[in-house]
């Protein structure tokens, strides 16, 4: 036995937990039989309510027609706020026309010198006005974590009614997570000093959310 198993054994006898191959295997049979607790019913339109959950969390909301107006309208959203025309895209949206409308963008992954990070999204959930964020090599995630101003691109189509939605689509098209999966429901935000809130803190001050298309 290593010094780490016999440190790892005292430690599960200390804490009365002895038969780690049982319960690994009692917790992948309750994750296989896919039971869920009680969940809400969303009634009415599931984008509309996202936007409507988005924006309540700080985010700005803008809808477009497909993924050709989005250059154009980026550029416009961050000229009228005075924001550098410079960004790091994800390898995922770096195919977009973006210098046709006017920006200066790299992709891969971000520095802290890089303004603005733009990223699509592997879902969207209604409930809540939160994106689910997938790590990778044409997704890193310090492109929606570390710049100021995070825009993100969601399809119409992949909003979904739950988080539980969320992790069964991810289950079905994935099969396995992820190194990381992140979650953003709006910027960053601490209210640990004399409880007022501040944007930024930990993350992006500004997030701009691009819905595109209708809802399938």
């Amino acid at each position: 036995m290593s010094a780490r198993d016999d440190i790892l054994a005292r430690v599960r006898a200390g804490v009365g937990k002895g038969d780690a191959d049982a319960r690994r295997a009692a917790a992948l049979a309750r994750l296989q039989a896919g039971q869920s607790g009680p969940q809400p019913t969303l009634t009415g339109d599931l984008v509309e309510r996202f936007c409507a959950k988005a924006e309540s969390l700080a985010s700005t909301v803008a809808r477009v027609d497909g993924y050709a107006a989005v250059p154009a309208h980026v550029a416009e959203w961050l000229s009228a706020r005075q924001l550098p025309l410079q960004a790091v895209t994800a390898l995922d949206v770096a195919g977009l026309d973006w210098a046709e409308a006017g920006l200066s963008c790299h992709s891969g992954v971000a520095v802290d010198a890089d303004p603005v990070g733009i990223s699509g999204c592997f879902c969207a959930i209604a409930e809540t006005g939160t994106l689910m964020l997938l790590s990778g090599p044409a997704t890193p995630a310090s492109v929606s974590l570390l710049p100021e101003t995070h825009i993100a691109l969601v399809p119409a189509a992949r909003v979904v009614a739950t988080m539980e939605d969320a992790f069964a689509l991810l289950k079905a098209e994935r099969g396995a997570l992820p190194r990381a999966v992140n979650f953003v429901s709006g910027p960053s935000r601490t209210g640990d000093i004399e409880q007022t809130i501040v944007l930024g803190a930990h993350g992006p001050c500004r997030v701009h959310l691009i819905v595109i298309g209708e809802n399938s």
